[in-house]
């Protein structure tokens, strides 16, 4: 058999944000795992994962993401598996962003979810058969002040994909999510200032700041999403949700059977809030 029809062969992936952390740990997992991966990115990495096949892609831009899908598919003529990667974080109270701002934050977040979602969903169902695996995040089940803006996209990214699963389902296509915890990553680095800083807040972003550096130095190697990402992917019947690591897997116990009222309080104290 050649080397181009062992490709043929071979389940396609799509990973969008491909070129660092998440992304990159997990364009490099489904390789090992036998797809055939492609990452988008929005600036080439420094330095290529062995086996990825890279396609340039804005997930704010209907015309790049079409341009990605169809160059996937003019390589491939299929694709079996799309994971939403691609996203920003943002560090500061919901009143010191701006309207525009915030837009900002869920065009990336949650409308690129969906640009990506709608550009493969036809192929899927042509197919009849894709997985979708959405990458949310504990924040998603939680609330998280001073990260406000950010867990809300996440919550939105939970709604989003529950409720596509039921109306996919019947063509043979699955929507997942994948809920990691703190992941050691640039998130920390990359996020988002937040752009009309109020001094009322600065005690508890601080605050924030301080606890998301505290997490980040025992956090999860990206390693542990990628593989329950892989196993998102490959299970024939898949669970609607996955948590990635322990930490993450202890909060959403945590937030199913203990009281919101002990719950809110741990969260205040964990935050150094006052009671």
């Amino acid at each position: 058999m050649s080397r181009v029809q062992k490709q043929q062969n071979r389940p396609v992936a799509i990973v969008t944000g491909a070129t660092a952390g998440i992304g990159a740990a997990t364009a490099r997992a489904l390789h090992a795992a036998g797809y055939q991966v492609f990452g988008t990115y929005r600036k080439l990495p420094s330095a290529a994962i062995t086996g990825v096949e890279y396609v340039a892609c804005d997930v704010t831009s209907d015309a790049a993401v079409g341009a990605a899908v169809r160059e996937v598919l003019a390589k491939t003529g299929r694709i079996d598996l799309l994971v939403n990667n691609a996203g920003v974080g943002l560090v500061g109270a919901a009143e010191e962003s701006s309207l525009e701002q915030a837009k900002s934050i869920f065009d990336v977040n949650v409308f690129g979810v969906i640009r990506m979602t709608n550009a493969v969903l036809p192929v899927m169902r042509q197919q009849r058969a894709g997985r979708i695996v959405n990458i949310s995040s504990v924040m998603g089940l939680i609330p998280s002040p001073f990260l406000t803006l950010y867990a809300s996209s996440k919550h939105a990214v939970e709604g989003y994909s529950q409720s596509l699963d039921h109306e996919v389902r019947g063509s043979g296509i699955r929507v997942v999510l994948v809920e990691p915890g703190y992941t050691r990553t640039t998130f920390e680095s990359n996020a988002l200032a937040a752009d009309q800083k109020s001094e009322h807040y600065a005690p508890g972003r601080a605050n924030a700041e301080a606890v998301l550096r505290h997490e980040m130095t025992k956090a999860d190697p990206p390693e542990v999403v990628a593989a329950t990402v892989v196993t998102a992917a490959t299970t024939a019947t898949p669970h609607l949700r996955y948590t990635a690591g322990r930490d993450a897997t202890t909060v959403s116990l945590l937030r199913r059977f203990v009281p919101a009222s002990a719950f809110d309080k741990s969260l205040r104290k964990r935050m150094q809030m006052p009671a």
